[in-house]
């Protein structure tokens, strides 16, 4: 996904200025795509300069009045050509990750035991929150297109975080466990196979 196409999506939901876009991506957009205040101010002006949004026309005078956006044509044929993209999975990039295979080789200390911890703590209160406005949006019971698909993403939300909660947990209760034997194989591996 990109910035430019994440932008047209919340224009298209709701016309808004450059302050209201980036309080709405800290509320709802931000939790799967984050971007800076000065970035969406600078997506905003190219996307205004490739015709694809406008600054809505105002009786009053623009000078200290936040400018408001809408998306033209363009911009919407942009979007519907970005979503019909094919493109591949991306891989997992968490620094988390990487630490965690690092500690393999140098060792698994305190400090990392209580960041996965920390995480595990982190993703619940994610869960808990993405579950709460599940259950919010249930009680509006409204029935468009765009509530279905927009429950269709809070549910991906739900897995992901119901995911990280449970690696998490399986992987603090495997670091409390006995250390392996040197030479042993890690719990799960395949025993080698002889050619």
């Amino acid at each position: 996904m990109s910035l430019p196409h994440a932008i047209l999506t919340a224009l298209l939901e709701k016309p808004s200025s450059g302050l209201e876009l980036t309080r709405r991506f800290d509320r709802s957009i931000g939790y799967f795509w984050s971007a800076t205040h000065q970035q969406i101010y600078r997506e905003l002006g190219k996307l205004e300069k490739a015709g694809f949004i406008r600054a809505l026309p105002t009786d009053s005078p623009t000078r200290g009045r936040r400018k408001e956006y809408e998306v033209l044509v363009p911009g919407r044929e942009e979007l519907g050509r970005w979503v019909g993209e094919r493109e591949e999975p991306r891989a997992l990039r968490d620094p988390l990750m990487l630490r965690l295979r690092a500690a393999g080789v140098v060792g698994v200390g305190d400090d990392l035991v209580e960041e996965l911890r920390r995480h595990r703590e982190l993703h619940s209160a994610r869960l808990a929150e993405y579950r709460e406005f599940q259950r919010r949006d249930a009680e509006r019971g409204h029935g468009t297109e765009r509530d279905r698909v927009q429950a269709l993403v809070l549910q991906g939300g739900i897995d992901l975080e119901r995911f990280w909660v449970n690696w998490l947990e399986g992987a603090l209760a495997d670091l409390a466990g006995p250390a392996p034997a040197p030479g042993a194989a890690a719990p799960g591996a395949s025993p080698p196979t002889t050619p």
